[in-house]
């Protein structure tokens, strides 16, 4: 199975602290990985990292390589790395950071706007991913009137709406009920069947570790 995810050696120090400490990662296409570890391990900053969201340290000193689907982002400039990230990635946080003032759908359609893409088609993309979501009467509705799970639900939709080749997911189901949590979970499969999307989620939570394709353990900033 090809490669969606090849990183070697990624460094992170804040200040004095190593918070990661030279990382291997070999994630393939399709896969449902989950990273798991105690609270300071460096989970959420291997996957800020991973999805361009934050830089490795010293790239050049520790040869660091990060490659998604065969393409290197370490060295692009911001602007590059923002139409890549459109382009290419997905995020799902744990708390669904919905934008008040607009609708479900509006929310969703947001990042096609910033790529520019066909309002129409982004729409009917939009509705149908509601609908495999099962909020399809919620297009119209504002966050304050969504549930926590209809909330995270538009959140996984609007990860979805470019059509990214990975969905990156941060504690997702840390702010949901078991119920929501569960279904939360048979969602990220069946979305990944459907759609042939790659996962790496990290959680807390280890109904959902065990359910995934690989469970990788981070402890003091490496991957044991």
């Amino acid at each position: 199975m090809e490669s969606m995810i090849k990183a070697k050696n990624i460094h992170k120090y804040y200040g004095d602290l190593e918070v990661l400490k030279g990382v291997d990662l070999h994630i393939k296409k399709g896969e449902v990985i989950s990273i798991v570890g105690e609270s300071g391990a460096g989970k959420s900053t291997l996957l800020q990292i991973l999805g361009t969201l934050d830089q490795p340290s010293n790239p050049k000193n520790y040869e660091t390589e990060i490659q998604l689907d065969g393409q290197s982002f370490i060295n692009m400039n911001d602007r590059e790395l923002s139409a890549f990230r459109n382009k290419n990635i997905g995020f799902v946080f744990q708390f669904h950071q919905l934008l008040p003032e607009f609708t479900a759908l509006e929310n969703v359609l947001l990042p096609t706007r910033i790529s520019s893409k066909n309002e129409k088609e982004s729409a009917e993309k939009a509705i149908s991913l509601f609908e495999d979501l099962n909020i399809a009467h919620r297009l119209h509705h504002k966050p304050n009137e969504l549930s926590g799970g209809e909330a995270q639900r538009a959140a996984v939709a609007r990860a979805l709406i470019n059509s990214p080749k990975i969905i990156f997911a941060d504690e997702p189901t840390g702010n949901l009920d078991s119920k929501n949590a569960d279904d939360l979970h048979q969602l990220f499969f069946d979305l990944r069947d459907k759609y042939g999307q790659t996962f790496v989620i990290v959680t807390h939570n280890p109904k959902l570790a065990e359910i995934t394709d690989r469970k990788l353990v981070m402890r003091d900033g490496m991957i044991v």
